[in-house]
């Protein structure tokens, strides 16, 4: 796929309109339009990477700046406090829909273990 095709790409040029909630120099966060719990924000670089593996091998500090601004959305959706998870899905497999890496910040409800 290119960056052409990428829906997160789109919505990072602003193409495709998102309901975003932080913005950083080179980090997304917007709603997840079919949300899973109360809250469910996806962040995303801006810069497109196929998932959390090629990522975590082209640019460590970016990987790190998306966990930075999972947790600021955590606070910002006051969940912080109560618990929520972050969730990379790999792969099709692993029920990766979009191939842009993608953090899921889920809260506001009991997410029970194991998940799934």
């Amino acid at each position: 796929m290119s960056t052409s095709d990428c829906l997160f790409c789109k919505i990072v040029s602003g193409e495709v309109p998102a309901q975003i909630v932080r913005e950083s120099e080179r980090v997304v966060a917007f709603r997840d339009i079919n949300p899973q719990a109360p809250t469910h924000v996806l962040v995303i670089p801006r810069e497109h990477h196929v998932n959390v593996a090629a990522l975590a091998g082209a640019d460590a500090a970016l990987l790190g700046e998306v966990l930075a601004e999972a947790h600021r959305v955590a606070v910002d959706e006051g969940v912080a406090d109560s618990g929520y998870r972050v969730v990379f899905n790999t792969g099709p497999g692993a029920g990766q829909t979009v191939f842009h890496v993608h953090a899921h910040v889920l809260g506001g409800r009991g997410l029970n273990w194991p998940p799934g």
